[in-house]
């Protein structure tokens, strides 16, 4: 074959795979990305039902498997530990894997175990189940559960463009406090009336419908070279810069969102025992507290997403979250301070004091859509689950420290103490945070 015929087969063979390529794409047509979106909110917020809405049923965990206020931190940080433990390699294998193969393994074997959890490890009139069985039933719960982040995340970053991943990433983390929020609602109350075998058989079953929707649309998108983009896929690139484990500031990002997840943390897990224990408030009040916080996240999440994405102002924006998250943590502590030094001015106070809980927590959690996106645009869409897998590793890490700390910090400083270290733990971030380009 001569060298002009070998030309002409070259691009022969380039014209077909562009034209395979344009066949994929009008495969998926240009909406497709929002269904994947659809797929990571469902698949984010069936999760954070579970790992966020069984510490809002913490009253009933304590009172129906008879656990002290120290085997309660326990159990509920195993859960976080388990998270955290799993977020890494899940992260590494979904780089390798892809995301659809993680996804569904994840769903599909948290909704299993949950079920199995529903069955066997509730307590009756003539069994408890111990500490350790339940800690360990956590422990594996939020192992499996950590592949749901990375995994999402990075299909969302291969299936938007830099113009709009930042929103798309911030929807995606309204997920978080959807889930949350709604088993907030629910779960004390279902716990209450028909006990943890309706609360566990519930999240089983909305573990296995996100499952559902994953294995039906949850596809690779086609990669296209840049020239052909328009037909909507997505256009080839290669990484830059270092891997993400060897990138400084992928490190210190991930760091900063750890920092920052200690008082968001605090609120989620123990702000029922807080608003029971210290303001005496019933568990209608505490549910609409607490899904007040997730849904003004939500709210915050979404805006704030847009707002970057138009303004390109991602780690100015994370700087000034840290800064208010801690101003609004310190002045929580500080009220309560008062509230417990004035006994006269304590239940006049706890109005006050639930709506700056509400405040400090929506402050402390709008950050998370802009800060996965700006990690994941550092590390390169082709090495996101590795970067998100890192910084949930320290999100969830949080999960296990902050419940399991607070009941030492309650016995040291008691809960103005719990709010005035949160405090402090968002100022530190700030400095860490990347300064604005």
């Amino acid at each position: 074959m001569s060298i002009a015929d070998a030309n002409c087969e070259q691009r022969r063979v380039g014209r077909a795979a562009a034209v395979t390529a344009i066949s994929k794409a009008e495969r998926f047509r240009a909406n497709h990305r929002w269904k994947v979106l659809g797929i990571g909110v469902a698949a984010n917020a069936s999760f954070s039902a579970t790992f966020a809405g069984i510490p809002a049923a913490a009253v009933f965990l304590r009172s129906g498997y008879q656990l002290s206020n120290g085997n309660l931190g326990l159990v509920l940080g195993l859960l976080g530990l388990g998270v955290a433990l799993s977020e890494l390699p899940w992260g590494l294998l979904t780089d390798r894997w892809g995301d659809r193969g993680v996804l569904l393994t994840g769903l599909g074997a948290t909704a299993a175990w949950l079920a199995l959890m529903a069955f066997f490890i509730v307590p009756s009139a003539t069994y408890v189940p111990g500490v350790a069985m339940l800690a360990a039933c956590l422990l594996v719960t939020g192992l499996l559960g950590g592949s749901v982040n990375g995994s999402s995340g990075r299909a969302i970053m291969a299936w938007f463009h830099e113009g709009e991943r930042g929103f798309a990433m911030s929807i995606r983390q309204t997920a978080v406090p959807l889930g949350g929020g709604l088993g907030a609602l629910v779960l004390p109350s279902l716990a209450s009336v028909h006990g943890f075998t309706a609360v566990f058989g519930l999240l089983a079953a909305v573990n296995a419908v996100s499952a559902l929707f994953a294995w039906r649309w949850l596809h690779q998108p086609p990669e296209v070279d840049p020239e052909i983009d328009n037909a909507g896929g997505i256009a080839t690139t290669k990484p830059a810069g270092p891997a993400p484990l060897r990138n400084v500031e992928v490190w210190r990002i991930a760091t900063a969102i750890g920092l920052l997840c200690f008082p968001q943390v605090a609120v989620l897990t123990l702000a029922s025992v807080f608003l029971h224990d210290f303001a005496g408030m019933g568990t209608l009040t505490i549910s609409a507290s607490l899904a007040a916080v997730q849904t003004g996240a939500m709210v915050m999440r979404v805006w704030s997403g847009r707002f970057t994405d138009r303004h390109g102002n991602r780690r100015w924006f994370l700087r000034l979250c840290s800064m208010t998250s801690a101003l609004g943590f310190a002045a929580l502590g500080l009220l309560v301070l008062a509230a417990g030094a004035t006994p006269g001015a304590h239940a006049a106070l706890m109005p006050a004091i639930a709506v700056l809980l509400v405040i400090a927590g929506i402050s402390v959690s709008a950050w998370h859509g802009v800060a996965y996106t700006e990690l994941a645009t550092l590390a390169g869409a082709s090495r996101a689950g590795t970067a998100l897998g890192l910084a949930n590793s320290f999100v969830f890490i949080a999960f296990f420290v902050v419940p399991t700390a607070i009941p030492a910090l309650l016995l040291v400083w008691s809960w103005p103490g719990v709010w005035l270290v949160g405090a402090l733990c968002a100022l530190i971030a700030w400095p860490i945070l990347l300064r604005p380009n």
